[in-house]
């Protein structure tokens, strides 16, 4: 849905006048200024945004970066492959600490972990540019729709429960894939490897990771 424009608002007053025997309107013509902030659309009653979104019901998947043109798109470098998994119709975006949706018009890709962003309303590079450097985030209920379950990115703020104990080993703050051997950060500074030999089950309605964790490697 397109953005509310300022329209005119007619108030009518009417003053009795001494003189005359008649009562004269007076027309005052008021602009109102839209009550939508310019960086953001309308949910619709058939969208899925009516409440305000939780930043746990969201994962990061990247952060936008410089203007593409002058009609309003934008580069989006994104670390998840959320696009060739669902049908995206709108992204979460972290604009002055609020989680915004913005609802997508087109979008392709430039690289792999590049994708030129057209969302619905922004115009303009002007419009674009607001937005450089906004984090990027995705709902996590949709994203779990997909087939293949949840991406690295997406298991960021499970707990990991140890198999062998049931005891809740700690929450994944990271994912360090900066190496061959991709490791899961926990919130208390610790490392386990994200294998998938280690990992015994995912429960993503309780956001949970069950891994067969060798003995010792918490000790370290």
């Amino acid at each position: 849905m397109r953005l509310a424009s300022t329209r005119l608002g007619l108030t009518s007053s009417a003053f009795h006048d001494n003189r005359a025997s008649h009562i004269t309107p007076i027309i005052l013509i008021t602009p109102i200024t839209p009550i939508i902030p310019i960086t953001t659309t309308t949910p619709t009653p058939t969208n899925p945004i009516h409440t305000m979104i939780r930043l746990e019901d969201c994962y990061k998947i990247g952060r936008l970066g410089k203007t593409h043109g002058v009609k309003g798109e934008i580069s989006m470098l994104i670390d998840d492959d959320v696009f060739d998994r669902t049908d995206a119709d709108y992204v979460v975006l972290m604009v002055d600490g609020i989680l915004v949706p913005f609802f997508i018009e087109e979008y392709r890709f430039k690289t792999d972990s590049n994708v030129i962003m057209k969302f619905c309303d922004i115009d303009s590079m002007e419009r674009a540019a607001e937005l450089t450097g906004c984090d990027v985030y995705f709902p996590r209920e949709l994203s779990d729709d997909g087939e293949d379950g949840p991406t690295l990115a997406a298991i960021v703020g499970y707990s990991i429960i140890d198999k062998a104990t049931g005891r809740t080993v700690g929450t994944i703050s990271g994912v360090d894939d900066s190496t061959a051997n991709t490791l899961f950060e926990m919130a208390d500074g610790r490392l386990i490897p994200a294998t998938d030999e280690l990992i015994a089950g995912i429960d993503q309605q309780k956001r949970t990771l069950t891994m067969q964790l060798p003995e010792g490697l918490l000790e370290l």
